[in-house]
């Protein structure tokens, strides 16, 4: 395909990091294009030896790159954002074509990586300190922030590119290098960026171990977490994967940044625009085939409007339209593998032995590629499957009575990702904002779960990790603080008054 061959793809890459001597792989991982089951090509898998290469040269390019002021830092990176944009289209057709996402949301996500490249550029002139007035006479007190100096990041299938995105670009105007360790479901997506992002290092004659690549299943990932000379994880994944990541960092004293699942709740009210919030949870429901992080998985109705919002879904999950998700008459696309079939299959059992009822969709396609329709079961908050995130195209049917029979079960989870309320009633608004309502980390009224902007800081509570990435102050998790004092006069007063002469 012509994508690929413009984004330097071969039918073998090297899965670390591109235009390095290292000995070649030995063990290689085959990447398959979930919409008909064909292999793509193969990426090798990274060396305990490639490894250690890459940190080493990564701390190498620090001592370059912390160096350099942060405006010029910007400067590198307004120039990937550039290089993203000539690129965009065979990028976004590739992340179409690997993870399984329609064109158009494919096309969104090389977008995201865009706009935060633009963000990041304006706040490489904001990493701003605080000043405050010393109690000693002739002193002044400041903070400022330094780079914490090589950021591990492990991102997941179902944002191959974006992710990694958020967490690079914002640490490199920080002054950090980069170490990244993509999906093994989505390898090639990790090698085309880091082509894209090589050129431009190359025209700047700037060391390549700036932005690193290396490539693996769970022992690489193992590596990374349990090195002391990457001080920074910042980890995207299952909640399980999250737990293990936490422990071995914070075993070492290392900082973490996580963001793990999502179990996303739109309550609907009486009072709600209807037609709207269809809209939002049909989105929310079924777009990236029900794999993303905020995915909405329930939908909590009040019961006087229960009955409409039901109807109005079956009729338009009848005619979803499901295929080649490069055909851009497709809605929804295909799962990324036969697991994540298998998992939806098996969830669709335990919600019918728990008592619930699915009212439509569930059955894998008889065809090519991992295509199922997507489902809406009627089930109880409190059903175990219902509390887990199954990571598919299902979407739970919860009738309320009252606001905070509907809080309570909107929070009534583990998970604290994103959460949403259609609502044209002021009160019901005010209440899900308010420390008595929504307890995710993404609160949104009258817009769904999914669609977050860069602007905004993105990360949940509970067991979604707490972790905080892309826009607002999230650049502080990317930089160590420092206090500093000046004495400029020529005395030596201590704090607290206290006396103390030699």
């Amino acid at each position: 395909m012509e994508f690929l061959k413009t984004l330097g793809i071969e039918g073998i890459n090297p899965g670390t990091s591109t235009g390095r001597k290292h000995h070649e792989s030995k063990e290689t991982i085959s990447s398959f294009t979930p919409t008909n089951g064909d292999k793509i090509a193969t990426v090798g898998v990274t060396t305990r030896e490639q490894y250690d290469q890459v940190v080493e040269e990564a701390q190498k390019a620090y001592k370059v790159w912390s160096q350099m002021p942060a405006p010029q830092r910007g400067e590198i990176v307004r120039q990937i954002g550039q290089k993203l944009r000539e690129y965009k289209e065979p990028l976004g057709k590739l992340v179409t074509y690997e993870m399984g996402k329609i064109y158009q949301e494919g096309l969104g996500e090389v977008q995201e990586m865009i706009d935060i490249c633009d963000f990041a550029v304006g706040q490489s002139r904001m990493l701003y300190g605080k000043t405050m007035h010393s109690e000693r006479p002739q002193h002044r007190m400041y903070e400022q922030w330094h780079p914490l100096g090589i950021v591990g990041i492990i991102s997941a299938f179902n944002f191959p590119v974006a992710v990694w995105s958020w967490n690079a670009m914002i640490a490199a105007v920080c002054g950090n290098v980069m170490i990244w360790k993509g999906s093994e479901k989505t390898p090639l997506c990790g090698v085309a960026v880091q082509k894209i992002v090589a050129k431009v290092l190359k025209e700047n004659n700037l060391p390549e171990g700036i932005f690193n690549l290396v490539t693996g299943d769970r022992e690489v990932g193992e590596w990374m977490t349990e090195d002391e000379r990457i001080p920074l994880i910042s980890a995207t994944g299952s909640i399980r994967m999250g737990k293990e990541v936490a422990k071995t960092v914070g075993g070492r004293l290392g900082k973490s940044i996580l963001e793990l699942g999502g179990n996303n709740a739109i309550i609907i009210s009486e009072d709600a625009d209807i037609e709207m919030a269809i809209r939002a949870t049909v989105f929310g429901a079924v777009g990236t085939c029900g794999q993303r992080c905020t995915s909405t998985r329930r939908l909590i109705v009040q019961e006087s409007v229960y009955d409409q919002v039901k109807d109005r879904l079956l009729s338009i999950y009848e005619n979803i339209s499901i295929g080649d998700p490069l055909d851009e008459n497709t809605l929804v696309g295909p799962m990324i593998d036969q697991g994540a079939v298998d998992q939806m299959q098996n969830a669709l059992k335990e919600i019918e032995k728990e008592g619930g009822k699915v009212i439509t969709g569930g059955e894998p396609l008889d065809e090519d590629g991992f295509y199922v329709k997507p489902a809406i079961a009627e089930v109880e908050n409190h059903y175990d499957i219902v509390q887990e995130e199954t990571f598919a195209p299902i979407l739970y049917l919860i009738k309320y009575k009252t606001l905070d029979e509907a809080i309570e079960l909107h929070n009534g989870v583990k998970q604290g990702l994103s959460s949403a309320m259609f609502t044209l009633n002021m009160r019901e608004a005010e209440n899900f904002l308010s420390a008595r309502g929504s307890d995710c980390g993404i609160a949104n009224i009258n817009i769904g779960t999914s669609g977050a902007e860069i602007g905004g800081a993105f990360g949940g509570e509970k067991e979604t990790g707490g972790g905080r990435e892309s826009g607002s102050d999230a650049w502080k998790a990317y930089m160590r603080r420092q206090t500093n004092t000046m004495n400029w006069g020529d005395s030596l007063p201590l704090a607290q008054g206290i006396d103390f002469d030699v």
